[in-house]
């Protein structure tokens, strides 16, 4: 019974059941493609073994960095048509090429002063670097924006007093994971 060669599929008549090939030739094709998908398993075996311990020694601060990593990146996406929350100032009006962009993540209550609020998104917009990192925040003008985008009664709530919240590592996981999936969802809206 005619079978087909794995290497170079012309059909050829084998000598025995197990014969995948029609030459010798094709033997040793067939034999280095298959130690190339063997060295290839072992290498994916190998990373994801190395993924593994990589995330089982991480400690809380690093899940936190993560989390807040992928907050702040769902926030400027979000805001992207937006201009910056404290001056006003659009993509073409800021100009240049700033070393890690151009905006940032601005929490309005400072993750310092009000940890409990740092993956709050009402009290997160997209902000130039200039208020943000050179105006501390520019608060007032941040305020007076904030109150036109997000309405009087949300602003007294941001201000109000909350719960102080202690995460645990599975809650920085989940942090970190629902972000990042809110971030895909408006790319793939925006594509």
């Amino acid at each position: 019974m005619a079978k087909k060669c794995r290497a170079c599929k012309t059909p050829f008549e084998p000598y025995t059941s197990l014969q995948v090939a029609c030459s010798p030739a094709c033997a040793l094709t067939i034999g280095k493609r298959e130690a190339e998908k063997k060295a290839e398993r072992e290498a994916k075996a190998k990373r994801k073994w190395v993924r593994e311990q990589k995330e089982r020694l991480k400690s809380r601060s690093d899940h936190m960095r993560e989390a807040q990593q992928a907050f702040n990146a769902y926030v400027r996406q979000r805001d992207e048509d937006q201009p910056c929350i404290s001056c006003g100032r659009s993509d073409s009006e800021i100009g240049g090429h700033l070393t890690g962009g151009k905006w940032d993540c601005g929490h309005y209550r400072s993750v310092g002063a009000n940890p409990e609020l740092r993956f709050e998104p009402l009290n997160a917009h997209r902000q130039c670097k200039k208020c943000n990192r050179d105006l501390s925040g520019n608060v007032v003008d941040y305020r007076i924006n904030l109150i036109r985008r997000i309405g009087q009664e949300a602003v007294d709530w941001i201000e109000g007093p909350h719960e102080a919240k202690k995460y645990t590592i599975d809650d920085l996981k989940e942090i970190k994971a629902r972000y990042r999936a809110l971030k895909r969802e408006l790319e793939r809206r925006a594509a």
